[in-house]
């Protein structure tokens, strides 16, 4: 819950800065064992990536080998887009609104990235060209890519209306749902899986969240979801009106939800 501001304790500077610094000594703490559970990451074993999947890129199709693009680590962005969609994701496109400006650093410490959604090609390009993005987008529409890496679920991936999604099995009825994984290629060419987050650990990548959280009113995510469903909207849509359900989808006007969305699952 956020604090009443207006309520919030007021003190003298030699006050202030003394529980500033008793702060301090558990912010330290926490920043060392971030450190540390980052490294205990980089030393997790790999998996060999055993398919040769193929996407549909803008120029033609495209391997999983081709999105390296000549480095050798590549982020891929489970991004939310599926084949009935009009428009991606809110949060994934809150997610990727912070890519370009990251890319023209990272893309030169040998690291790309690359968007994987289950729409078509067509429409990726349209809605990527309304957003105003550069970074590359691919679709996984004709491959298992997004099943085998569970963000995107078929009825018969379900038992007893769950899927498979964050290492867990939770209550779904089909659909996609976001993360983040992570592949390194070798002098030979092979590829590996080497990480993946999904849920909350994606927030590591919205710097818009960083800023928020050293405010007073830090995320301000006090409506019905407690989640960035209850503020973020789509960047050319903050002036409109609507709102966004929990799966990430805006709407003008309130609508029912479709059977055949998944539930249960929080971003």
């Amino acid at each position: 819950m956020v604090p009443q501001l207006s309520q919030h304790k007021v003190v003298s500077k030699e006050q202030w800065e003394a529980e500033y610094k008793e702060y301090l000594k558990g912010a330290k703490e926490f920043m060392r064992l971030y450190d540390k559970k980052m490294e205990e990451r980089r030393q997790l074993p790999w998996m060999a990536v055993e398919k040769n999947y193929v996407f549909d890129g803008p120029n033609g199709t495209v391997t999983l080998s081709d999105l390296f693009e000549g480095r050798s680590q590549l982020v891929v962005q489970h991004f939310m887009f599926g084949p009935d969609d009009e428009e991606g994701c809110v949060g994934c496109s809150f997610t990727a609104d912070h890519v370009d400006s990251a890319r023209q650093h990272f893309e030169n410490n040998d690291l790309s990235y690359a968007a994987v959604s289950r729409a078509p090609i067509s429409r990726l390009l349209e809605y990527k060209k309304r957003m105003g993005w550069d970074f590359n987008w691919v679709s996984s529409f004709e491959s298992s890519f997004n099943y085998d890496y569970h963000v995107s679920f078929r009825k018969e991936d379900l038992r007893d209306g769950k899927g498979y999604y964050n290492y867990e099995w939770i209550e779904m009825n089909g659909g996609e749902l976001p993360g983040t994984s992570v592949f390194y290629k070798d002098e030979n060419g092979i590829i590996y899986y080497t990480y993946s987050s999904f849920g909350r650990g994606d927030e590591l990548l919205i710097g818009a969240y960083n800023y928020l959280d050293i405010t007073p009113k830090g995320r301000n995510e006090t409506g019905p979801n407690g989640d960035l469903t209850d503020w973020v909207r789509h960047h050319d849509k903050y002036e409109k009106s609507g709102f966004v359900d929990k799966l990430g989808h805006y709407h003008e006007t309130i609508v029912t939800e479709s059977c055949c969305s998944p539930s249960g699952a929080k971003q």
